[in-house]
């Protein structure tokens, strides 16, 4: 099944140590603005987004079977056995078709570089080939964030809210959505109360994609199809008409 990140938010306590972890994983500036921000950027691969006095994290979703990756046309990034979508910058021609397609709006552009790269969280893939925890989950004070293998973290949130269940809104965010995540998240409430996109299919949108295409041969068969019988009327009625006025100047004759 492959690693996985479980997201307890109401664990979370907005300290935002995990930010300040993930960006000395990355050689990432951070300080007091940065902070700040609660928004994903180039230089920002994760944020705490406070709802009033909750909290919830943002960061790459590492989809199950990712859009980003169907995308992509030179496979810059790449869907691993391990769980982790990563990303070659070598590959990468600049397109953001990653970007445009992404269901959560993870992918960040360095726009402000003369060569621009993607940026985005890889859930500490080199990390996790050591057998290390995420900078993320390592470092979180209170287990918000934990790492581990992901269908042992599906039943770790099912037993939460089972014990709980006055504690916990019923649903793992990321289980099905997209065909399902590598990042599950858990919370109190509705997830959408936390910013979050809960209008997602439960197919993977790669599938949803290749369904609509492969009716494109069909479609352009029948559009030749009703295109040829138009022009085929038009030109008869053309020769008709052109047969019946020289009949009428053959009978003036």
């Amino acid at each position: 099944m492959g690693k996985a990140i479980l997201y307890d938010t109401t664990r979370c306590i907005g300290c935002r140590l995990c930010e300040a972890a993930c960006a000395e994983r990355w050689g990432l500036p951070y300080d007091e603005r940065i902070a700040g921000e609660e928004q994903l950027s180039e230089h920002k691969l994760t944020t705490v987004v406070t709802h009033g006095e909750r909290f919830t994290r943002r960061l790459c979703m590492h989809c199950l079977e990712p859009t980003c990756v169907s995308v992509c046309p030179v496979a810059a990034l790449q869907k691993t056995s391990l769980g982790p979508v990563i990303y070659d910058e070598t590959r990468c021609i600049g397109c953001r078709y990653c970007m445009l397609a992404c269901p959560f709006q993870v992918p960040a552009y360095e726009w402000s570089r003369r060569l621009p790269r993607v940026k985005k969280c890889d859930m500490c893939y080199e990390r996790q080939l050591a057998g290390q925890a995420t900078a993320c989950s390592e470092i979180c004070p209170t287990g918000a964030s934990v790492t581990g293998e992901r269908d042992e973290l599906i039943a770790e949130a099912r037993r939460r809210i089972a014990e709980s269940p006055n504690g916990y809104y019923d649903h793992i965010y990321g289980l099905e959505e997209v065909g399902g995540t590598s990042v599950l998240v858990l919370a109190a409430v509705p997830i959408e109360q936390l910013g979050m996109n809960h209008r997602l299919p439960h197919e993977p949108l790669p599938i949803l994609t290749w369904r609509v295409l492969s009716l494109v041969p069909d479609i352009v068969a029948v559009g030749t199809v009703l295109l040829g019988g138009v022009w085929w009327i038009t030109h008869r009625r053309d020769e008709v008409a052109a047969s019946e006025h020289a009949e009428k100047e053959k009978q003036k004759r």
